[in-house]
């Protein structure tokens, strides 16, 4: 007779192979037909919220493997917290304005002066074109990965609506008394003709000039301080081009200056280091604190104009001469020292980084005319030149300076009229100001990891005063009127509310289509030739900063709530985005715009190196996705430490790919064996061996969700791995086929085991759902009804926790117990003793083990028998905890159904069998 038709085989629909690359395409197809974002709203309805509000890519490009990173790991927690029963909301959405897609526009049209004839008007046109475009295309790419989200309603900030809202959150900040405007020094791209942010600053190395120039002292000033010969101040730079704009020098106010005696004046403590270097020679000749020099004049040895000597603590004495030169348009320090003793910004370079003919009308220069309209960075040795023997010494070096980010050329520091949100400023309603309000909300805010917090107030706290306009074509008017005759701004608030209005109808191009007449509220009580408009436009970050405000706090997207739980983003964006919004909310709202913020780091090859195309080790996630398909993309974001950099290539996804196979046929396996239950057994129902492995799987499961729940991924995943691999798959799957195969169909036993790999396989689903989400509707869809129910997709599930139960099964005595007792059957095997472990029986007087069901303590260790006693016909032996185990050949016969050897003959069934088939 052939038995293995009467065996109750697993069976399920579930294929072992997933055809991900084929399948997952319809898949999700079906979820956009069926509108299951709008599915996962009316589910939790009532439910407590979760908003995660998404930080905006930009529109100009297709999507990176970083990209898929972060949306991929937005869409994880997004799930996570759905399948943990909240209300989730997730507006995707893009950044369209800025350099790099007005960039692209003028490759385009052939060129910037091609683009420049085009005019403002057309040229946004076209930026608006382009945007849009790749808008579509991230869009599908995006939903390729198993992004949910409200892809129908996305947020553009290129939208009509959009950018009225950005321009009333300038309008907002400007009522709080924070925007000014005012000529500072600014990073200046004279490549690109614009200011930058910070945000848009990259470092690279420079070969510069190492300089030491002489300033001697005016005759009034050598009479003050009783010196009769020379005496000049030493100053160090590395930007001979800044001297023609010298307006001062700065000392340190706390140290001691010495005269050397061949006339030179230095910081006391450089003398040396300076004489060592072959610099400076000479003695010292007199010695003066750095106080009585405040407010004396020396003169410029390029122009002979006269250049203050003040006081100021950003002066460092660890290198240079400890004198400082001071041009307050073109630094930082320069800057804020220059507002103190009211030093003349002067400013003779133009947009395109050459010089203008201010050099001629104030005299900075000899020759003057010679450099007008000559780049600076080519005028250095000229310049050096003309001062002289004044220049004691002059060598060149690298080191890392500012560059821009698009160009790559390198920046300017250029006083210009710019636009400013006052960080130090205090807005209207509140005693504190911007700065101390966002480095409180800092430490109201959660951070993951915790390191970003101290990252985050770094930034905030080091930051000069935010310029946020550009002189570009692409992006949100800086929108407001300007009264000719007298410079004032026109703050209104219903002029700004009706630029809002047309802005919300025509969108922003209308500042530069629509004349002053249309544009202007008519009881403005100005006309129009009496108002100019200012020209410039919003830095990007501003869009993006306000986000919160046109996205969660105006009622055009169902978005969720401000503030928002959580921004996830890159760990670049503490000086990016998390910054701006932050600046931006705590200016308007007096608060952080977000409960918590999580940062991952970037992609980089398997030798952590930065990925590039020179290199060939560009993972592009299209072809991960004709290869492996996205559920092993999403499976790496899971199984990947975030918090650095994610190392990607094709052995790290080909490892990916087995894991998946494995939780994938472990799930496939639990179906199958359970195709028939019709119902949970009671755990009081429940075998040992049932009891322990739902005890461990509570455990890890429990472990894994709370990993989750902190948005630690990785540990949990590894937890999860492990216990499906070791105890799920290698012991328990392994050791109740037997009981599942060849008992009855309605066997206590058998449905006890079936049981637990339901109650584990619907808990376990629960929980990968939110990274495997398009495997877990499959698995639902091919689930039996005591896992699906009257459920329609995965979409209709929640995570539920297994229940406490109580084993008595003792762990460490009998994993022990396993591992020696299969270390001896290795050796057996070998010897070619046995071919398998059920030609074998134990006895023992262990009473750990002799406590548990027979029949289980037979499944523990896959033998015939597990006996009480002893036997001299031993084939070895093992002990744990001082209990002997002996083992030993099985007496009876093969059972030729279940292989076990309990049948008196070989032709006979075993008892179990018999009664089976007799049923």
């Amino acid at each position: 007779m052939d038995y293995k038709d009467t065996l109750l085989l697993p069976t399920t629909e579930f294929a072992m192979r997933g055809n991900l690359i084929n399948n997952e395409p319809k898949r999700y197809a079906s979820w956009d037909e069926k509108k299951v974002y709008e599915k996962m709203k009316a589910n939790r309805k009532d439910a407590e919220s979760f908003t995660l509000h998404d930080g905006p890519p930009y529109a100009n490009g297709n999507t990176h493997i970083g990209h898929a990173l972060n949306k991929i790991l937005k869409d994880i927690i997004i799930k996570h917290n759905y399948f943990n029963g909240k209300s989730v909301r997730f507006t995707p959405g893009w950044d369209c304005h800025g350099l790099p897609i007005e960039q692209q526009v003028e490759k385009k049209v052939g060129g910037k002066q091609k683009k420049e004839l085009l005019g403002a008007a057309k040229v946004r046109e076209l930026c608006r074109k382009h945007a849009s475009e790749f808008v579509d295309i991230q869009r599908e790419e995006f939903k390729k990965l198993g992004i949910i989200a409200d892809w129908e309603n996305p947020y553009v900030t290129m939208d009509y609506k959009f950018e009225a809202n950005i321009y009333r959150t300038l309008c907002n900040v400007a009522k709080k008394g924070l925007l000014i405007e005012r000529s500072k020094p600014v990073f200046w791209s004279w490549a690109e003709r614009t200011a930058l942010a910070e945000a848009e600053v990259e470092y690279e190395d420079k070969e510069d000039y190492s300089i030491f120039i002489a300033f001697e002292l005016s005759d009034d000033a050598k009479a003050k301080l009783s010196i009769d010969s020379k005496a000049a101040l030493v100053i160090w730079t590395t930007t001979p081009w800044t001297i023609p704009a010298n307006t001062g020098i700065s000392l340190n106010p706390e140290e001691e200056y010495v005269l050397t005696t061949t006339g030179y004046i230095v910081a006391k403590k450089l003398l040396e280091s300076l004489k060592e270097q072959g610099i400076l020679d000479g003695d010292i000749a007199k010695t003066f604190h750095a106080k009585e020099f405040e407010n004396l004049l020396a003169l410029n040895p390029l122009n002979g104009r006269t250049s203050r000597i003040v006081l100021g603590e950003h002066v460092l004495v660890e290198n240079g001469t400890g004198c400082v030169h001071t041009a307050p348009g073109h630094g930082e320090d320069d800057y804020r020292i220059g507002l103190v003793y009211d030093l003349e910004v002067v400013m003779p370079v133009d947009e395109t980084g050459c010089y203008d003919n201010t050099l001629v009308r104030d005299g900075l220069i000899p020759n003057a005319e010679e450099f007008v309209g000559r780049h600076i960075f080519k005028s250095n040795e000229d310049i050096i030149a003309l001062m002289g023997e004044s220049v004691i010494h002059v060598s060149k070096f690298k080191h890392s300076y500012p560059h821009c980010w698009r160009s790559h050329t390198p920046l300017i520091f250029r006083a210009t009229k710019q636009w400013f949100i006052s960080v130090d400023g205090t807005p209207k309603g509140e005693n504190k100001t911007l700065r101390q309000i966002a480095l409180d909300e800092v430490e109201k805010t959660l951070f993951y990891p915790q390191s970003g917090k101290n990252r985050l107030r770094s930034m905030v706290e080091n930051r000069p005063d935010w310029c946020i306009s550009r002189q570009r074509d692409w992006g949100v008017p800086i929108a407001f009127f300007r009264v000719k005759a007298t410079g004032e701004i026109l703050l209104d608030e219903k002029v700004l509310n009706f630029t809002a209005m047309v802005f919300e109808m025509h969108g922003s191009d209308a500042w530069y289509s629509m004349p002053t007449e249309q544009l202007l509220y008519p009881g403005a009580g100005y006309s129009a030739d009496e108002l100019e408009k200012v020209t410039d436009i919003l830095d990007v970050w501003f869009d993006s900063g306000s986000t919160w405000y046109s996205v969660l706090k105006s009622r055009n997207y169902d978005a969720g709530e401000y503030q928002a739980d959580l921004y996830v983003e890159g760990s670049d964006q503490h000086r990016g985005w998390f910054q701006s919004s932050m600046f931006l909310s705590a200016a308007i709202e007096h608060k952080a715009p977000y409960k918590g913020v999580l940062t991952h780091g970037f992609t980089v090859d398997e030798k952590g190196e930065k990925m590039s195309k020179s290199k060939g080790n560009v993972v592009a996630p299209e072809k991960v996705l004709k290869e492996y398909g996205s559920e092993i993309l999403r499976l790496w974001v899971a199984s990947s430490d975030y918090q650095g950099d994610l190392k990607i290539s094709q052995g790290i996804l080909r490892q990916t790919a087995e894991n998946y196979r494995k939780l994938r046929n472990t799930f496939r396996i639990m179906l199958a064996n359970i195709n028939d239950l019709k119902a949970i057994s009671p755990y009081e129902e429940m075998g040992e061996l049932d009891k322990w492995i739902l005890s461990e799987a509570k455990e890890v499961f429990d472990a894994v969700h709370k990993s989750f729940s902190g948005y630690n991924f990785v540990n949990g995943m590894n937890l999860l791995n492990n216990f499906i691999v070791n105890e799920l798959s290698g012991i328990y799957i392994d050791i109740t086929k037997d009981s599942l195969y060849c008992d009855g169909k309605n066997d206590a036993k058998r449905n006890a085991s079936q049981s637990a790999m339901a109650i584990i396989a619907k808990s376990l689903l629960g929980l990968i759902a939110p990274i495997l989400t398009y495997t877990a509707d499959e698995i639902v869809e091919n689930a039996p009804a005591i896992i699906k129910g009257d459920k329609e997709d995965i979409f209709d599930f929640v995570y539920e926790s297994i229940e406490d139960v109580k084993s008595e099964f003792n762990v460490d005595y009998m994993f022990a117990a396993r591992e020696s007792f299969y270390e001896k059957i290795d050796a057996l095997k070998k010897e070619k003793i046995i071919k398998n472990t059920l030609e074998l029986v134990l006895y023992t007087e262990s009473k750990t083990a002799l406590k548990m069901n027979k029949t289980e303590a037979e499944d523990w260790f896959v033998v015939s028998g597990v006996i009480e006693g002893e036997t001299s016909e031993e084939l070895g032996t093992f002990s744990v905890d001082g209990d002997t185990f002996i083992i030993a050949k099985a007496t009876k016969a093969k059972c030729p159904r279940c292989w076990k050897y309990q049948s008196e003959n070989e032709e006979s069934t075993c008892p179990r069998c018999s009664k089976v088939l007799n049923a």
